[in-house]
């Protein structure tokens, strides 16, 4: 150790070795930062880092060698030998290029100190092909045991600081403990390597060398070492800044909805979380409020997914910039909000749900249309509501659910009563899908007879359920349900296969009607599944007869006329349903090739005595005949209605007069039983 010591002293320049010290600690700390990097790519990014590294190491290791070696002041004459000096830098960067593949593969733990002792001995060559190129005029002598050393030691301290550096999560302290070893190892091999260096002059006269021209060359071998390391150093910095970027980036679209920017599911968890601990720190109150837009799906049908898009980031933009420092909007996906509020009292969430509420009532610019979208809301309050947070969400949600189906057009306050009514429907909605995935619906039939000569033409296929606790449940309340659970498709799928299949039955080949909702009409695949249930049952296309509403139809002209005519193509009948009820009944009847005309039951109630209904029902009449297209009336319940229903030439009629809706059994024995339907029966839409 006092050889190498005195070796340094004595014997070098001590300026030039302070810069070759200072090269040799930038570039170990780039060259394993460089390192480090790695392991966290992969593919050609990985080699690409691994690369950097070896080249800034490379570069860094060859330059403070070749600087220590200007250091040294032998007492003979010296000279450079180009080639070697050359071939020595190729070996520290080329072997530190295939170190550093070593240490990254990561089939096995010891790869990565094995790739760090390979650095150790890339080191070692270079250091003693650098000293053949040291050309002196004396004789040379090598101590073994100093050579012995001066390997090891850069050996043993590579392998232990790659070991260190090559793992993701590393701390400054590891990292500053693998720079302090790589030097270590590099400075101990060249100062050992050199102690073990004797020179015996063949001559004691010879001209010395500039010491001024000996330190401008280390310091522009120096400089240009570290222009090589700074590139290194710019590639990691300008990674890092950019991941730095990219990692913001990535937590803002973490935490933000990508449509309208406003917070999302994430951040509305986390925010009432913060606001739970504050609210028990300061003994204030908070709300949640739920939100469910009214009329973002018509907006979406009628106009567009795009225009709907647009809505929903006008009303995110008003919400967001009319906020309070203690209030907080998300967006929760699809059409729903949620909103949270501190405050004292319930007067304070309900006007701030009031200003919500004026957002949603404020009128929409959509293109060239101006549309306002509505919204339900529903409010619960901790803690009075509720004391977890799950569970006071979940109540605001039944309050928001409770004011959509009671049509509320003021926030609704959470009570136990909101949620007993609001988890029944849940609960039935429930009940109703596992009814219709366990084939536990039924279906009555409705006759429809000729008015002139009481033959039966024909009968509608109405849906029933009945709960097995409950009993008959009416259309008129699991409908809504089965809206609210996207089950209405799937119930209109499996009315129709089953009526078409009840009909291939009769012994009669009347025809049979089946109601067909907006949500199926606009189903491309509707005609194909028609076909598919004709030719699965077996029925003839002429007995199926389709009921449209207006609703379904007017919502995209063009795709109506398309699926229409495909209909009409299998040879299926289509009527109009409800008519007169609608606003646009005239222009329907002119563009939609229908096969019927259902005239709605409310102009039929008040026929025998009201003068208007009965104008009405003549002008529907002579529509009808004068078109070629056979009206049939509905909810015909008294001998009055049928009367006068006769007298004025409508061709079809149907109505508990006619006939209660009635199983298929009862069909079968020619029965009417006795039903409990109200008159207001609804029919599956």
């Amino acid at each position: 150790m006092m050889t190498v010591m005195s070796c340094i002293t004595n014997e070098h320049n001590l300026l030039l070795v302070s810069v070759a010290a200072l090269v040799c600690l930038f570039g170990s700390a780039i060259t394993l930062r460089l390192l480090n990097r790695a392991v966290s790519a992969s593919g050609g990014q990985r080699f690409g880092w691994q690369f950097l590294a070896a080249v800034a190491g490379g570069g860094g290791v060859w330059t403070t060698h070749f600087v220590a070696v200007l250091a040294y002041e032998p007492s003979a004459p010296v000279s450079f030998d180009p080639v070697l000096t050359l071939l020595s830098l190729v070996i520290a960067m080329g072997g530190l290029v295939a170190s550093f593949s070593v240490s990254g593969i990561r089939a096995n733990r010891m790869f990565a100190p094995l790739g760090g002792a390979v650095v150790g001995l890339s080191y070692s060559a270079m250091h003693y092909t650098g000293m053949f190129a040291y050309s002196v005029m004396g004789l040379v002598e090598w101590q073994l045991g100093y050579v012995v050393a001066s390997i090891l030691l850069p050996v043993l301290c590579s392998a232990v600081a790659v070991a260190l550096v090559s793992r993701p999560d590393l701390r400054a302290q590891r990292f500053w403990m693998a720079v302090t070893l790589f030097v270590m190892g590099i400075v101990g091999l060249h100062f050992t390597g050199m102690a073990a260096y004797r020179i015996t002059p063949l001559t004691s006269n010879f001209t010395e060398v500039d010491p001024a021209a000996a330190l401008a060359l280390g310091l522009a071998i120096a400089i240009v070492a570290l222009i090589v390391v700074g590139a290194g150093m710019a590639s990691y910095l300008i990674d890092t800044d950019v991941r730095a970027h990219s990692q913001q980036q990535l937590c803002y679209m973490a935490a933000h909805d990508a449509l309208t920017g406003l917070p999302n599911r994430i951040s509305f968890t986390d925010r009432l979380i913060d606001v739970l601990h504050e609210a028990r720190g300061s003994g204030r109150k908070f709300a949640v409020i739920g939100i469910d837009l009214n009329r973002f799906k018509e907006i979406n049908d009628t106009l567009g997914h795009s225009a709907g898009d647009e809505a929903l980031r006008i009303v995110s933009r008003r919400m967001a910039q009319s906020l309070d420092s203690d209030e907080f909007v998300a967006r929760l996906g699809g059409d729903e909000f949620a909103a949270v509020k501190t405050c004292g009292t319930k007067k304070e969430v309900s006007a701030f749900a009031d200003r919500l509420a004026e957002i949603f009532d404020r009128p929409i610019r959509v293109g060239n249309i101006e549309v306002t979208v509505g919204a339900s809301m529903g409010a619960a309050i901790w803690p009075d509501d509720a004391e977890a947070p799950d569970e006071l969400v979940n109540n605001a949600d039944l309050a928001m659910y409770h004011a959509k189906h009671t049509f509320l057009d003021v926030p609704c306050f959470y009570d136990s009563g909101i949620g007993a009514s609001v988890r029944k429907r849940r609960q039935l909605g429930e009940a109703l899908r596992h009814a219709l995935e366990q084939d536990e619906l039924a279906i009555h039939y409705q006759v429809q007879k000729s008015l002139s000569t009481g033959e039966v033409q024909g009968y509608e296929a109405l849906l029933r359920w009945t709960h097995p606790q409950l009993g008959p449940i009416s259309p008129s309340e699991f409908i809504p349900i089965a809206e609210e659970n996207g089950l209405v498709r799937s119930l209109g799928v499996w009315v129709l296969r089953r009526a078409c299949m009840d009909a291939v039955t009769w012994d009669k080949p009347c025809r049979v009607a089946v109601n067909v909702s907006a949500v199926q009409f606009m189903d491309a695949n509707l005609p194909r599944l028609v076909h598919e249930v004709l030719i699965e049952t077996g029925l003839p296309p002429q007995r199926l007869e389709l009921e449209l509403t207006e609703t379904a139809l007017i919502k995209d002209k063009g795709r109506s006329l398309h699926i229409i005519g495909q209909i009409k193509a299998l040879g299926v009948g289509l009527a109009l349903d409800d008519f007169g009820s609608g606003y646009s009944s005239l222009e329907t009847l002119r563009s939609f090739p229908f096969d019927k005309i259902k005239l709605d039951r409310a102009f039929v109630d008040g026929i025998e005595s009201d003068r208007q209904s009965k104008a009405i029902v003549r002008a529907v009449l002579a529509l009808g005949k004068s078109l070629d297209i056979p009206v049939l009336a509905e909810g015909i319940e008294t001998d009055e209605q049928m009367s006068v229903l006769r007298l004025e030439g409508c061709d079809e009629g149907q109505g508990y007069l006619l006939g209660r809706p009635s199983p298929i059994g009862d069909l079968a024995q020619n029965r009417q039983p006795a039903q409990s339907d109200t008159p207001r029966h609804q029919r599956v839409a």
